[in-house]
């Protein structure tokens, strides 16, 4: 079951009220068009958006700190779920971390979001803790996938 993108790209400011939209249809504390501004001027951090010819379907981001990638925000529409298009925004996501120097990947998850959990699973992350109510209704599983610049990793993956 292949995805409708017809690409991923980095985000840009004028993208903003699309993605806060969609952000706000789906998460229960959204974030706000001037933290994603910020997001966007900061020289670490790598924000792209996945479009088809509808408009923007979903977008991720990652901050990277020394060799360490942390990903801040991924989400995709409800319509376009499980068609492959979180698969392919962290694929995206990790191979953009790698060209600012990752090593590593790290996030939180939803401890009860089981379908996000498999996805990250199959990409190389694994839990090693847990962050109690850090999404106020449900724990974070805290993931990480370490050497995700070794040769053949991202290949593997696709």
């Amino acid at each position: 079951m292949g995805t409708t993108v017809s690409s991923i790209r980095p985000m840009k400011t004028h993208d903003l009220a699309l993605v806060v939209a969609l952000e706000t249809t789906q998460q229960p504390r959204p974030w706000s068009a001037s933290v994603f501004r910020g997001e966007l001027e900061a020289h670490n951090r790598i924000y792209l958006v996945a479009e088809d010819k509808e408009g923007i379907i979903g977008f991720g981001g990652v901050m990277v700190i020394e060799d360490e990638a942390h990903v801040t925000n991924l989400l995709v529409s409800v319509a376009h779920r499980r068609k492959g298009l979180g698969r392919d925004l962290m694929l995206a996501l990790m191979e953009s971390a790698l060209e600012l120097g990752a090593r590593h990947m790290t996030l939180e998850v939803r401890k009860e979001n089981v379908a996000a959990r498999a996805l990250y699973g199959r990409l190389g992350l694994a839990p090693v803790g847990v962050r109690p109510r850090y999404y106020g209704d449900d724990d974070a599983l805290i993931l990480w996938a370490h050497d995700i610049d070794r040769p053949g990793f991202l290949e593997g993956l696709r």
